[in-house]
């Protein structure tokens, strides 16, 4: 027999879905949450902040908290060379031409790691560890996967004291039908979250970032420049790391549109197409805990 959730948590990415799923919660059409949980790499966009503090009060006022967790700053400690280093998925140049990918540990590190921590000490695991959940303490966790994403449903981060729950599937909701319900409500500058530099980032992200936000654009280039060689502790190789997937220095990569001239002058096939989809907007996986197949597995 599946026992009973103790509550009912929302894992808060702050982007379209995941703020759909809180309003609906606070506005009756899905059950009352008991918290939501932004998991804060310390390098999200303003923006991305700006909305998180938003949607927080018009939780807190529906007497819904929205509990922000952290393991530390990540933009920080990739070049810290006194602090472990979490792998972002960078891309690889090796000498003899051939190309590879750094391992994502930021995800499951800074991510997963502080949600399922507070999730523990939430169902009444004992400080200070919070390691140990009660017997038949069980969280049911909402996700944010729309209708669209179905693909990107995984029990591969299952854990015994959280079930998950995918309230837009049970809907039948796609990214676009969120987009609309929020811009019924007035809700019309929620972005997608993911830290400044990501370099799952696609063009159209990427463009962004130069053109409206140069402070953080300028922050994007220097990690570029620092991670040439892997950061503060160095790739295990004689390869060059890079943000942007062309594999060359974020202000020499190519993110400018394509021209219509250009786009004449290509036969691509169906592959082709994919690719520019990819390098336009970003990896489809984008930065989600739960949906992440980007770049080489790794455990949570």
């Amino acid at each position: 027999m599946t026992p009973r959730p103790a509550m009912r948590v929302l894992s808060l990415g702050a982007g379209v879905q995941s703020t759909t799923l809180l309003l609906m919660s606070l506005e009756g059409v899905l059950p009352r949450l008991d918290c939501a949980i932004f998991a804060d790499t310390g390098w999200e966009p303003r923006r991305v902040y700006e909305h998180l503090d938003r949607i927080t009060a018009a939780a807190a006022g529906e007497g819904v908290p929205v509990l922000r967790v952290s393991k530390g700053n990540l933009r920080h400690d990739i070049t810290d060379p006194a602090h472990r280093y979490a792998s972002i998925p960078y891309f690889v140049r090796n000498p003899d031409g051939s190309e590879g990918m750094g391992r994502r540990q930021c995800t499951s590190e800074y991510k997963l790691a502080p949600i399922r921590r507070k999730v523990r000490e939430l169902l009444g695991a004992p400080a200070p560890g919070f390691r140990r959940v009660p017997r038949g303490r069980v969280a049911e966790q909402w996700v944010g996967f729309s209708a669209d994403e179905i693909g990107r449903v995984s029990d591969k981060f299952s854990v015994l004291y959280m079930r998950s729950r995918y309230p837009l599937l049970e809907l039948g909701m796609d990214r676009k039908a969120c987009e609309r319900w929020l811009r019924s409500r007035g809700w019309t500058s929620v972005t997608k979250s993911a830290c400044i530099g990501c370099p799952l980032h696609g063009n159209r992200q990427w463009r962004d970032l130069r053109d409206n936000h140069p402070d953080e654009w300028a922050d994007a280039v220097a990690l570029d420049a620092a991670i040439r060689h892997g950061g503060s502790h160095r790739m295990p190789l004689a390869g060059e790391a890079f943000l942007h997937r062309s594999r060359i220095p974020l202000t020499e990569a190519p993110i400018d549109h394509v021209t219509s001239a250009e786009w004449k002058s290509r036969q691509g096939d169906l592959f082709d197409v994919i690719a520019d989809a990819v390098d336009e907007e970003g990896d489809p996986d984008g930065c989600s805990p739960y949906g992440c197949r980007s770049g080489t597995a790794v455990s949570a």
